[in-house]
């Protein structure tokens, strides 16, 4: 006789697989479902397309549990270009909004443009997965190297982005500013900025020469901003003058000089001032004024030199020149040298 509880459990239907289990392994198998429901609204109107569309789909490769097909590669392609072109006219055009806003200054709307140059990107590829239909599960077997990757290579990138978006809210440093920045082997790089991107910020030297300086380096290097608060710059010119000059005189010539330069402002005023008696002579500083330090420091101070030159000729006071005092002591050696150079001799000698 056979057992009742044994005939109850051959006869027990075997439990049927669930409606989640089953969507999750169709989704596993069909990475890119935006393209397979378009694969669908193609073939079910028939004809050559519909044709053309089932050999695209026929060609396809197994990778994993997941199948990849030529139409998802087409698929894939199309709504790529057209999500790019669309986030690019979108940030191209509110670019231009921006740039017109009256109530922004040129550092607020920077910042502005990449703040929603940054959220439309975001939501164009969040968009794109969407249309797609990208099962995201089906790239987990990569997610975890492939993430480990891309956040060691975009470290650097994403730092510099965050340093840039800092730099425009604090507006320590904008477009337009004139620094000296020095890196860490001590070397000083004097220029304009001219813009501040993602990446890195544009410097331009007198040289015309443009450097791309990484928004890190901005942050964690010293930076001589000469045009933080106020773009008037003091420039100090020092001078030289013969010890048998009148100081007063002298004094007024290099204010002339200095007065007689367009660029150097009339408020606040040059200055004059006594520094040290030197070797060569009198050390005397001038100390002018300018409000464009972008068209360069070094010219101002040739020409005021320049021109206290030629009223220095005109004074007739010459350039001191390198001189020392020697004082000889008088002894009989020091005599018979003296007379040997003469071409006399001693009395004494015979």
């Amino acid at each position: 006789m056979s057992n009742p509880v044994a005939r109850m459990v051959m006869a027990s239907p075997s439990p049927s697989p669930s409606v989640t289990s089953t969507a999750a392994h169709q989704a596993a198998d069909q990475p890119l479902a935006g393209a397979d429901g378009l694969k669908n609204a193609v073939t079910s109107r028939g004809g050559f397309l519909s044709d053309l569309v089932d050999t695209l789909d026929r060609l396809a490769v197994q990778v994993g549990s997941s199948r990849l097909s030529v139409w998802d590669l087409v698929v894939l392609l199309f709504v790529l270009a057209l999500v790019v072109s669309i986030a690019w006219g979108a940030s191209r055009l509110s670019s231009r909004v921006l740039r017109s806003a009256t109530g922004l200054d040129q550092t607020q709307r920077l910042l502005a443009e990449k703040l929603v140059s940054l959220m439309i990107w975001t939501i164009a590829i969040l968009v794109g997965i969407d249309v797609l239909g990208i099962d995201l599960t089906a790239l987990t077997v990569f997610s975890g190297a492939f993430g480990l990757a891309i956040g060691f290579g975009l470290q650097k990138t994403f730092g510099n982005l965050i340093a840039g978006i800092i730099l425009l809210m604090d507006k320590s440093i904008k477009p337009g500013d004139v620094i000296t920045i020095t890196d860490a082997g001590g070397m000083s790089t004097f220029g304009q900025i001219r813009r501040i991107g993602i990446r890195a910020v544009s410097l331009t030297t007198r040289d015309q020469k443009e450097y791309l300086i990484p928004n890190e380096n901005l942050m964690i290097n010293q930076v001589e901003n000469w045009s933080y608060s106020s773009k008037n710059v003091r420039i100090q010119i020092p001078v030289v003058m013969p010890y048998a000059c009148d100081i007063a005189r002298v004094e007024h010539l290099m204010l002339d000089a200095a007065r007689s330069i367009k660029r150097v402002l009339a408020a606040p005023p040059p200055t004059v001032w006594l520094d040290s008696f030197a070797e060569r002579g009198v050390s005397f500083v001038i100390h002018v004024w300018i409000t464009d330090p972008e068209e360069g420091v070094g010219n101002v101070r040739s020409d005021v030199l320049k021109a206290l030159w030629r009223l220095m000729r005109e004074n007739g006071i010459e350039v001191p020149y390198p001189q020392r005092d020697l004082n000889v002591r008088d002894t009989e050696t020091m005599r018979h040298v003296i007379e040997a150079l003469r071409g006399t001799s001693s009395p004494h000698t015979n």
